[in-house]
């Protein structure tokens, strides 16, 4: 005879599982968790923003480092939310760990990135890869980290007050992403202004560690045994400390880590709201050096090559009464083409009213340009180019310079479309030209040729023509970590024209000192000889580039 079972007994609830004991109302203490989600999660997304923000400064092209970024983070934020699990069981002491890793992480990557780029960005061969390698890790730890924090969040909201799952999971998100975008739009707006991306990330650190620290601490505390109490108390101190200390000594790092980049003769460095802009010499003799964002952009050596190569071919081909310079805001392509006698008018186009502000105050600067933007003749408009080219009047100018950033730089792509060359075109007269820099032809054919495809389906014939310069050894191009000093350098260009025949590469009986005919037809057959055929245009809904 089988005899019944007696009933099991009743099976306590886990202590986890427990409502909390608070020091606050319930109600109350639901409504400072969710602002603790909020708080956290715009801490998150400036993390994230400010990857991207320097990876895009130091290492160049910004849409390859912001889909690495995003990616990286999105899966580490699955990873972090199954790891998390584990921690339910001790979810306010989880939680607390998780903000002081995560401020400390978060707050220090930035200046660990831009430590690793000047001190071994330098030494080639692996060391090239390091910002790259850097920015992967930081970015899953970042990512792991977040992704512990909602799973985390939730037990603590529900340990609070029992709710349906939905109506949980729907506090939770909106908090989140109400944070995300505050700290999305705080990022731009006033931490990259106003402190900078070192002081930024270190004052979102300082933010993340002390809202973490006051929920768990203040809110949950009953729930921590004294040793835990006193172990976070005195982590977060520490974590505290060394971002005050960071941000204390910012200054004096940015300055030396600026030296290690650009050399001890750095003379100007300012962030006009546009870009960084470096000068390094220019006085006492020394050549002045020009960097924006970090490239190269005028090199004191040889920047009269680069300068003369771009504007002289274009003037001499026929009328040049009336001048448009595209970019040039450093006023060295108009002190080129304020050397023709017959130009009557120049209107410069330039983005950065810092820049111009420089080219034409800065002793070293407005002895390289020749106090070009003291003359009666030039006239300058602080606008976006593709902007201010839609507004235009047709037919308005014998020539076009187009001198602007490389075609490689995510920023620049729009400067090299196809709809682009169509609105210069349409500006110019009937017998004008254009001049477009083009890159690096040595080492970038393929991106060369392809804005001599897109001219070519803008309606332009074109004559390519390339220039060697001496290699400074710093890149100029649109990867600030390529190792490209090893190859020859020089600068491509393309003449062109409205119609079929392309303009003639020819100098005036009057030539500039380091150009010569012979020497500018030599160039020119050079540049045709790397001929790469079957590219198409570049458009902007379509960049090549």
């Amino acid at each position: 005879m089988i005899e019944p079972h007696a009933p099991a007994p009743p099976v306590r609830p886990p202590s986890w599982t427990a409502p909390a004991r608070l020091p606050v109302r319930p109600g109350t203490g639901r409504f400072l968790v969710l602002v603790c989600v909020f708080v956290c999660a715009a801490c998150g997304l400036v993390y994230e923003l400010e990857l991207v923000a320097f990876a895009s400064y130091l290492i160049g092209d910004s849409v390859t480092q912001s889909s690495v970024v995003l990616s990286v983070m999105v899966f580490a934020m699955g990873v972090g939310s199954l790891g998390a699990k584990r921690l339910r069981w001790h979810a306010a002491a989880g939680f607390g760990a998780i903000e002081t890793a995560l401020a400390l992480v978060g707050g220090c990557s930035a200046m660990a990135l831009y430590a690793v780029f000047a001190w071994t960005g330098g030494w080639g061969g692996m060391w090239t890869e390091g910002p790259r390698c850097l920015l992967v890790a930081f970015s899953l730890a970042i990512g792991l980290l977040i992704g512990a924090e909602v799973p985390l969040l939730m037990e603590l909201i529900q340990r609070i007050r029992r709710q349906d799952a939905g109506g949980a999971v729907a506090d939770l998100f909106a908090a989140d992403y109400v944070g995300a975008l505050v700290g999305g739009l705080a990022f731009p707006f006033l931490l990259l202004p106003f402190f900078g991306q070192l002081t930024g990330a270190l004052l979102t650190g300082t933010v993340n560690v002390v809202a973490g620290g006051a929920l768990v601490l203040g809110l949950f505390r009953r729930d921590l045994t004294r040793r835990a109490r006193w172990t976070l108390l005195l982590v977060g101190l520490t974590v505290l400390g060394v971002l005050a200390s960071a941000a204390a000594l910012a200054g004096d790092f940015e300055r030396a880590a600026r030296r290690a980049v650009y050399g001890d003769d750095v003379r100007v460095a300012v962030q006009t709201g546009v870009q960084e802009v470096v000068l390094t010499g220019g006085t006492h003799g020394r050549p002045l050096d020009l960097y924006l964002d970090g490239r190269l952009r005028v090199g004191g050596r040889d920047e009269h090559r680069y300068h003369e190569a771009l504007v002289h071919p274009a003037l001499s081909g026929g009328p040049h009464a009336r001048v448009l310079i595209l970019g040039g805001g450093d006023g060295l392509a108009a002190r080129e083409v304020l050397r023709h006698r017959g130009v009557r008018r120049v209107d410069i186009v330039e983005l950065d009213p810092g820049l111009v502000r420089l080219a034409r105050h800065d002793p070293g600067l407005a002895a390289t340009n020749g106090h070009a933007y003291a003359d009666p003749r030039v006239h300058v408009t602080t606008a976006d180019a593709f902007g201010w080219l839609r507004g235009a009047p047709a037919r308005a100018y014998d020539v076009v310079i187009a001198d602007l950033p490389d075609p490689g730089i995510t920023a620049s792509t729009k400067l090299y479309s196809q709809e682009f060359y169509g609105l210069a075109r349409r500006t110019l007269a009937p017998d004008g030209r254009l001049v477009v820099h083009a890159g690096r032809l040595t080492t970038r054919r393929h991106v060369f040729w392809t804005v001599a495809a897109t001219l070519r389906a803008a309606g332009f014939a074109v004559s390519p023509y390339r220039v060697l310069g001496q290699d400074s050894g710093f890149p100029a191009g649109p990867d600030r970590s390529a190792g490209e000093s090893g190859a020859p350098h020089d600068w491509g260009f393309l003449l062109a024209a409205p119609g079929r025949t392309p303009p003639p590469l020819r100098l005036d009986p009057w030539h500039p000192h380091t150009l010569t005919q012979a020497g500018l037809a030599a160039d020119g057959r050079a540049a045709r000889r790397t001929w790469v055929a079957g590219l198409a245009a570049s458009t902007l809904a379509h960049p090549r580039y």
